[in-house]
């Protein structure tokens, strides 16, 4: 089996060891949606079970954050979704509540979105990119895989400078994660 360059999401020496068969182990592609709510004092049962049935219908991995003093039906509601963290989700899904809410008090995230049976990994991909790395991340021949660390945004291509070009589809604050 052919091994591949990896620059993982964390570096560990055991990384240049790491298989294509392993990256796909590692990744999610038939989960359902698994999202946790965080208990918070100011979020009803009612309203957190609301969040949760909006939260299962979007791709993982995600984060839900609301203006606390305004609640959870103003346009400062926010679920940032198809990112390949949820740490990643969350700085999105704060941004864009803070932005929105008009109470004083900061934005908190109130839930996170994730593939049903999750457990951390040294390669999370989104759900669109999960897709398409499995489907598309195959055959002979120089290829390459690129994500932001910092939005769901990601590029694949093939062929003679598929770093470059994986990163160029991807988009600025790109890196290849994979290639070979």
């Amino acid at each position: 089996m052919k091994y591949l360059a990896l620059a993982l999401l964390i570096a560990t020496p055991a990384a240049a060891q790491t298989t294509l068969t392993d990256v796909r182990g590692m990744l999610y592609p038939r989960a359902g949606i698994d999202v946790e709510i965080l208990p918070k004092d100011y979020l009803p049962a009612d309203q957190a079970a609301l969040l949760r049935t909006v939260g299962v219908q979007q791709p993982y991995y995600g984060a839900i954050a609301i203006s606390p003093a305004e609640g959870i039906m103003t346009e400062a509601t926010v679920a940032a979704a198809n990112y390949h963290t949820t740490d990643a989700a969350a700085t999105a899904a704060l941004r864009d509540c803070n932005a929105k809410r008009k109470a004083e008090r900061a934005c908190e995230v109130v839930g996170y979105i994730r593939p049903a049976g999750w457990q951390q990994q040294p390669v999370q991909l989104s759900q669109a990119a999960t897709a398409a790395f499995l489907n598309d991340f195959r055959g002979e021949g120089p290829k390459a895989f690129a994500i932001s660390p910092s939005t769901g945004e990601w590029g694949l291509a093939k062929g003679a400078g598929a770093a470059d070009a994986a990163i160029a589809e991807c988009g600025a604050g790109c890196r290849v994660i994979l290639q070979n």
